[in-house]
């Protein structure tokens, strides 16, 4: 059984579990969904590692008091939260938006992790990632047609009113969408020296059947990462880690193994 606290940090009370022992991995989760998106591999990486799994900001048990979403600010939220818990340069995993925010980490607070594992992320908007967005009723920063939201993903917004009204009340389901459209819908304008900041081995885990995220946005991280490297998964879709969970943990572990034998004069601590 994992434990459970809420902790301060970055003005937000963030709620986590934890399972096992050893070298700290945390697990950050992608948008709408909890910690417990992490359920089916848990138990893989916990058998090796001290695994840390919060809920986002505005997700689960984690409040939003001001309602704001950036990547940039849940990078500054993750950074506080490993600080608070005293972790020294832990592993950080994450998919999707959690994905984004283990990247935004790496750019923002080189020294902090050990190593990065970037899952489902990109670098820019492709016209799939637009066109996935409209899809899903996303239709300018603030904007969102929940019609078309219900259209396209029946029962999309029922699982999210589960997931968060009990902990944000009524009609949260909505108020997060309209929240994270602005996230979603500003460019990220990431340039070649935020990508050569990041000095930490990173992972960039994509599946090759993903239908926002065309495989050219791995591999433009790919080149632009000085210690990157990069697993293709394939059948794997966004919600890879939920439909092959025991290929994405054995990736995710096989890459944590082998840190140790990175040469030490490619750790750069400095914040530069």
């Amino acid at each position: 059984m994992p434990t459970s606290a809420t902790l301060p940090a970055n003005g937000l009370h963030i709620y986590y579990e934890e399972w096992g022992a050893g070298e700290p991995l945390v697990l950050l989760h992608g948008a709408t969904v909890t910690g417990r998106m992490w359920a089916q591999i848990i138990p893989a990486l916990s058998a090796h590692h001290r695994v840390i799994v919060p809920d986002l900001r505005g997700h689960g048990r984690t409040d939003n008091p001001t309602g704001e979403f950036t990547y940039r600010l849940l990078a500054e939220d993750t950074a506080a939260f490993i600080e608070a818990l005293g972790l020294e340069h832990p592993n950080v995993c994450g998919w999707s938006d959690g994905g984004q925010i283990a990247l935004e980490l790496g750019m923002r607070y080189p020294s902090l992790p050990r190593s990065l594992i970037v899952g489902a992320a990109w670098y820019t908007f492709p016209d799939s990632y637009v066109a996935s967005m409209g899809l899903m009723g996303f239709m300018a920063p603030g904007v969102v047609l929940f019609d078309q939201t219900e259209r396209a993903a029946p029962g999309f917004l029922d699982m999210v009113r589960a997931l968060h009204g009990p902990t944000h009340g009524a009609g949260y389901e909505q108020t997060l969408l309209t929240q994270l459209s602005t996230m979603y819908l500003t460019p990220l304008n990431y340039t070649r020296r935020d990508f050569a900041r990041i000095p930490r081995p990173t992972l960039i885990v994509i599946g090759d059947r993903d239908w926002g995220i065309p495989l050219e946005e791995a591999t433009g991280m790919l080149r632009q990462i000085p210690l990157a490297e990069l697993a293709v998964i394939s059948r794997g879709d966004h919600a890879l880690p939920n439909t092959r969970p025991e290929l994405f943990a054995a990736t995710v572990l096989d890459f944590l193994r082998r840190l140790d034998d990175i040469p030490s004069d490619t750790w750069r601590l400095t914040n530069a």
